[in-house]
């Protein structure tokens, strides 16, 4: 314990991720050794192509051969599963990392991903010890890299690299360094789609300058700079539906390619902000063989409640701490999710953007609670795992 208190805090960062990578390793070797043969997959595959599954596979084939274009359709003139749903940050650091593909993807993809997370998790310490106390903001971190969704950040998928930049985008925010948050928010937009959630944060944030200040006075030139970086962030989240526009020939070619992934629960419905939730309750009731009658004002409840609980979270004693940007953060993320996202096995990675709620859970010392929420953790990852990643026949939850 002394020597563990002698470490300067970026070797306990890595310390703990460090070791919480041979835990999740483990687990997915172990998932990789049972897996049988499937669609997707050999039996017993080894540990880099099971981590290249699912959504590493359209990156792979992104940083290959680049995004088509023309959109695919099936012999009902729908358009089918294609790459442009896929944000180019990450394919084009991998066709780098590769040298355009020289070197394998399937090795150097899970790798990358690591060293991304790694970073993340020094990032993650950094934004939260400037809100909270060193302990604290440590614990948190152990829950960062434990946490039920902490294999999806050593997988051939964007989500690593994103979180990377996000903490470093918010970091920024909270040392005011505005117009270094530019390039940061703008590649962290190209690489997950989060960028409408930040340009939303930003305007939260604006409107709690002019709020505060009497007591946090600011200038005509940072109104201006927060300005800038709020419509340099929007304009780079509409940027790759008007590049796949442009190139495909089709204006709605990146919405109607992500409502593909939809088609299979709901039909082919356009999208209407703030409905999928709904859909998705009334589609999941029904799956669980809840009356017709009864599963659309049951879904709606459902969501109300969640709404609630998360707002009331963002109220209460554990999350104020984080101070306000934080948890603007994290109300405009869920909005956006709430506004365009349809719920299935896939929404749990989407809520890995919402890390900085682990700050809020690491307040309480108690060790016996500590241990509770790692050993969760840990049994998450496993039960995530199974029902997502594992392949069982023609799967239709997809992590």
């Amino acid at each position: 314990m002394v020597r563990w208190r002698l470490l300067p805090w970026w070797q306990k960062v890595l310390v703990i991720f460090l070791a919480s990578r041979i835990v999740t390793t483990i687990i997915f070797a172990a998932f990789a050794a049972a897996q049988p043969l499937s669609y997707r997959t050999g039996a017993s595959p080894d540990y880099f192509t099971f981590a290249t599954l699912w959504d590493g596979q359209w990156y792979w084939l992104i940083s290959l051969q680049g995004y088509p274009s023309a959109l695919p359709h099936n012999e009902l003139g729908q358009v089918t599963e294609n790459a442009w749903a896929f944000l180019p940050g990450y394919p084009v650091v991998m066709w780098v990392v590769t040298l355009g593909h020289h070197l394998p993807f399937t090795v150097l993809a899970p790798l990358v991903s690591t060293v991304f997370a790694a970073g993340a998790a020094l990032l993650f310490y950094k934004l939260l010890a400037m809100k909270l106390p060193g302990s604290t903001a440590m614990f948190a971190v152990v829950l960062f890299c434990t946490a039920p969704l902490s294999p999806i950040l050593q997988v051939s998928y964007a989500e690593s690299m994103a979180m990377f930049l996000l903490f470093a985008a918010l970091i920024l925010l909270l040392r005011r360094r505005y117009l270094l948050l530019i390039p940061v928010a703008a590649a962290m937009a190209l690489t997950r789609p989060s960028g409408f959630a930040f340009a939303l944060l930003l305007l939260l944030h604006l409107i709690h300058r002019i709020a505060t200040r009497r007591r946090d006075p600011f200038d005509a030139g940072t109104f201006a700079s927060i300005v800038a970086v709020g419509l340099t962030t929007a304009f780079a989240a509409v940027l790759w539906p008007i590049v796949a526009g442009i190139v495909t020939g089709s204006a709605t070619a990146y919405t109607d390619t992500e409502l593909v992934w939809r088609r299979a629960y709901i039909g082919e419905q356009d999208l209407l902000p703030f409905t999928p939730w709904i859909q998705g309750a009334d589609w999941w009731l029904k799956w669980w063989h809840v009356p017709d009658a009864l599963a659309l004002p049951l879904g709606v409840a459902g969501v109300l409640v969640l709404v609630g609980g998360f707002g009331a979270f963002l109220l209460s004693r554990w999350a104020r701490p984080l101070g306000a940007d934080l948890r603007f953060w994290m109300l405009s993320y869920a909005v956006y999710l709430l506004a365009v996202f349809f719920p299935q096995s896939s929404t749990f990675r989407l809520l890995v953007p919402l890390a900085p709620a682990l700050g809020g859970l690491a307040i309480p010392e108690n060790r016996v609670y500590r241990a509770a929420l790692v050993g969760a953790g840990i049994l998450g990852q496993i039960a995530w795992l199974y029902v997502a990643w594992w392949v069982d026949g023609q799967d239709f939850t997809p992590p």
